[in-house]
């Protein structure tokens, strides 16, 4: 039986994913249901965690650095006074103490932890070791020396504070924060123990909840529907780049990895940087400027 290589369609899907599903389970749904023939995510989310998984369609595949590289930002719980062996709700019970920390407490030391930080991944997560990922090596029993990292918060607060022990949190970090390890963190601070009851992301880059769609509702489309017209452009991933309008014939240059003289663009400020170059409203590359030439370095074809 010969393979369906299925649609050449390119954008943007903001997945709102559900709890008990992983990341690529994702991936591999989105794409049987549009019949796409290339589809990728970005920012892997923990199979407890839920909220916005940008999938990229197509040609918005290349782009998929752009958001990974990007700020997130989640909305947490933290169950105070016993850890689980993941930091999660997923895991068992490995620890108890009896201080929980006060409301007081919690709002006292979260300032200090705004900046640069260093934290170590937990062990049950996607990060390879040897070529292994590090849960397999958790899940074998096999002890893993994960090296600590350095991320940044750039917010951090106390939502509210919640029955049975628990606080509900908002931070806003840089890409490879584990806020399973912060809220591990936080507690040891606070003299108590601490694991992620629920993880939210309600940010990946420049997509977020107000883009979102579920699952369920994907699902619904799949018979009779055409949701091919649920795409975000492939530019809505470059809200905060420079937009450069190129001619047709230039436009073919670029396709082809040739490099175009400045002259005829106004690139005031832009020496240095990246910018979008566009055609008729269609995305023909991302161009790296400098005073002799713009260059191209991530060029589209939609044939």
């Amino acid at each position: 039986m010969k393979h369906r290589k299925g649609k050449n369609i390119h954008g943007w899907l903001v997945v709102d994913k559900p709890k008990g599903m992983g990341s690529t389970q994702v991936v591999s749904l989105t794409r049987r249901l549009f019949d796409a023939k290339k589809n990728g995510h970005c920012g892997t989310l923990d199979p407890f965690a839920t909220g916005v998984l940008p999938i990229a369609f197509g040609e918005a595949t290349k782009l998929v650095p752009y958001v990974s590289e990007g700020e997130k930002e989640y909305e947490f719980v933290i169950k105070w006074g016993e850890t689980t062996d993941t930091l999660d709700c997923e895991g068992k019970v490995v620890a108890k103490c009896e201080k929980i920390p006060s409301e007081e407490e919690v709002r006292a030391l979260l300032p200090s932890w705004i900046g640069r930080i260093k934290q170590t991944p937990p062990i049950y997560s996607a990060i390879k070791i040897n070529g292994q990922r590090a849960y397999d090596l958790a899940r074998n029993g096999q002890e893993a020396k994960i090296p600590e990292r350095e991320v940044e918060i750039y917010e951090l607060e106390l939502l509210e504070t919640m029955p049975e022990n628990r606080s509900r949190l908002r931070v806003r970090c840089s890409k490879g924060t584990y806020v399973r390890t912060l809220g591990q963190d936080l507690a040891l601070n606070l003299g108590s123990l601490g694991y992620l009851q629920e993880l939210r992301r309600t940010k990946c880059g420049n997509f977020d909840l107000s883009q979102k769609i579920l699952l369920e509702n994907l699902k619904n489309m799949e018979y009779g529907e055409n949701p091919n017209g649920i795409l975000l452009p492939m530019m809505t991933c470059l809200r905060d780049i420079a937009v450069i309008a190129v001619a047709e014939a230039d436009a073919a240059k670029l396709r082809q990895g040739q490099g175009l003289s400045p002259k005829a663009y106004d690139i005031t400020g832009l020496s240095g940087k990246e910018a979008a170059a566009v055609c008729e409203d269609e995305l023909v590359a991302i161009v790296r400027i400098d005073e002799r030439k713009i260059a191209p370095v991530r060029v589209f074809n939609f044939d």
